[in-house]
């Protein structure tokens, strides 16, 4: 053994983690506050309810589009990838990736509960039947 400080060989190497691609950067804020963030900040903060009431707070840009984008019925698989390349800069597998994280945020659920609601039982339809 020459190199005492080389980590043992057993035939897996381990890249480096990459950084985002540009295209994962998180965009700029828009110049137009979001729809319904404005009346949150103006009423009064004591009852606790104005976060509550402003739909998607808690929620990045891209969250609340990914979630408009779910929205939208797809006829064809390969269609909504190309629309999803498209309007998000991102492979399927990372939208899907995105997607699966936002079904378990509290704060999607509140924004759109039918559309997550939906999307989580096809979840665990999915699941069960990989499992059969």
């Amino acid at each position: 053994m020459q190199q005492p400080d080389a980590a043992p060989t057993t035939g897996i190497s381990v890249p480096p983690p990459r950084t985002a691609p540009e295209t994962e950067q998180v965009a700029p804020p828009r110049t137009a506050p979001a729809a319904g963030t404005e009346p949150a900040e103006s009423e009064p903060a004591g009852d606790g309810t104005a976060g509550a009431s402003a739909p998607g707070a808690g929620l990045t840009e891209r969250e609340r589009g990914i979630l408009a984008f779910e929205q939208q019925w797809w006829r064809h698989a390969g269609a909504k990838e190309q629309a999803i390349r498209d309007t998000f800069g991102l492979s399927a597998t990372r939208y899907y990736q995105l997607l699966n994280a936002l079904l378990d945020n509290p704060a999607a659920l509140a924004a759109e509960p039918l559309l997550i609601g939906r999307l989580r039982r096809l979840r665990s339809s999915r699941a069960r039947n990989r499992r059969r």
